[in-house]
């Protein structure tokens, strides 16, 4: 029993297969006097190191970009506050090991009077109901909650939970960050890649630095490789050339935070406006397949439905807003099968961006012009003053007109007139199209009319 306790405690800290092990694992620190960056919140006088001086640690959320060091800095602040220890990946894990988890720290706290800390990695992976689930023992103070996320957690964590939790921003680390870790996994034999002998000159470790590009993971990992390069290749130093392939061979093929993360994500929205459903879906599971988040991509197709369907198509947008909410509820794996249902139908979809542009031609003039009056038979009249103002004087109500129609201005006098939407022919617009020339002739001759009746009025 003694040895499963030091086991859940201990955590990453301790290897199981050094062998299999990467790298960036095993160099991973073991006091929080080790961790390179975060001086924002590590450094003297700074939030976490209070925390850990005061022994009272609270319940948090870590954002930052890969590599950062979420998890690290989770398991060394349990480690020094004493506290029990328990991971959970929000990735594959569900309520029942939450429940499992949060029984343990039940009895840890009444059989040893020990506090649990639970660390959730990938928070941002649970749906609203999982994270309800966590929400009573987080504010009873049964659990101190660390969540781990490389998404905003104002679109990813619900707010009961956020106003239980601190959000601490994490930092990519700086180039002579990445180059401590880099100069420290060269020389350390004990975890590192001492014992190989290697050196690296000022050139190799800059490629290694830029190719880490703040991630101390990728960093590590294509120090590793190109240190296996060198090795074979029975060259004392670590090349330019060596890390340029490791890179090379480390790379994903779609990074979230990367450019490839931006052309997939384009060619994804350009293969839907083309109405290529097959296209669109290849670069959806793309993106799934390289661990993006689902509801990135829904909230996508939420945009695109009202921005390059529109009015074509109404039923897009509420087909891409129950894309969203079944992701959400259901999450992955089984949450590709209603976005691929979403991709298909917006792909299929007859296309329209008169709704978007309409807008956007509204929102320069709302912008150029300013607060305009709202003419005065426009506006509200709910009190006596304003009736003798003349607020709602001369307002045509249209059901009192044939077909609900009638000349009337609802535009500010200076911009009477002003057309923003015209709708095209495709799909469900070509209707409203075809309905808005009928209202249009109708005001026009409505207007020609009254015109008409004044004119002999005053001859």
């Amino acid at each position: 029993m003694a040895r499963r306790k030091a086991d859940e405690s201990e955590g990453l800290f301790r290897p199981r297969h050094p062998v299999a092990q990467p790298l960036a694992d095993r160099m991973r620190p073991r006091t929080l006097d080790e961790v390179v960056g975060q001086e924002h919140l590590l450094g003297p006088g700074k939030l976490l190191s209070q925390m850990v001086a005061a022994g009272n640690l609270h319940s948090m959320i870590l954002w930052g970009p890969p590599g950062t060091g979420k998890t690290t800095i989770a398991l060394l602040l349990a480690q020094q506050s004493g506290a029990r220890f328990k991971t959970i990946a929000a990735v594959s894990a569900g309520v029942a090991e939450l429940r499992e988890a949060v029984d343990e720290a039940r009895r840890a706290l009444d059989l040893e009077g020990k506090r649990s800390v639970v660390f959730i990695d990938e928070i941002h992976r649970w749906n609203r109901a999982q994270q309800d689930a966590i929400l009573p023992q987080v504010e009873s103070g049964l659990i101190t909650l660390i969540g781990a996320t490389t998404e905003n957690p104002s679109f990813e964590v619900i707010s009961p939970l956020l106003s239980r939790a601190r959000v601490l921003v994490l930092k990519p680390l700086e180039d002579a960050d990445i180059a401590t870790l880099v100069s420290r996994a060269l020389t350390d034999r004990e975890r590192g890649l001492g014992a190989m002998g290697l050196t690296i000159g000022d050139e190799a470790l800059a490629e290694v630095v830029r190719f880490g590009a703040g991630d101390a993971r990728r960093a590590l990992g294509t120090l590793e490789v190109a240190a296996e390069m060198a090795q074979t290749a029975k060259r004392g130093g670590i090349t330019p050339d060596d890390v340029t392939e490791a890179a090379q061979h480390k790379a994903l093929l779609y990074d979230r935070s990367g450019e490839e993360h931006y052309n997939v994500i384009s060619a994804f929205i350009k293969s839907m406006r083309g109405s290529d459903p097959d296209a669109a879906l290849y670069w959806m599971t793309r993106m799934i397949e390289a661990g993006e988040d689902a509801l990135f991509i829904a909230r996508r197709m939420v945009i695109f439905a009202a921005e390059d369907i529109g009015n074509a198509d109404p039923r897009a947008l509420q087909v891409a807003l129950a894309v969203k909410d079944a992701v959400d509820f259901v999450g992955l794996p089984e949450g590709i099968i209603p976005l691929a249902q979403g991709v298909t139908y917006l792909a299929g979809a007859p296309k329209s961006n008169a709704s978007y542009r309409a807008m956007i031609a509204a929102r320069e003039d709302a912008r150029k012009l300013g607060a305009l009056p709202v003419p005065l038979h426009l506006r509200n009249a709910p009190t006596p003053l304003m009736r003798k103002l003349g607020y709602g004087e001369d307002y045509l109500y249209p059901h009192d007109f044939g077909g609900a129609v009638v000349d009337q201005n609802y535009l500010p006098e200076q911009i009477e007139g002003r057309t923003y939407y015209t709708p095209s022919d495709r799909g469900y617009e070509a209707r409203m199209r075809e309905y808005l020339g009928r209202v249009r002739a109708m005001r026009t001759a409505s207007r020609a009319s009254a015109a008409e009746l004044g004119k002999k009025r005053r001859d």
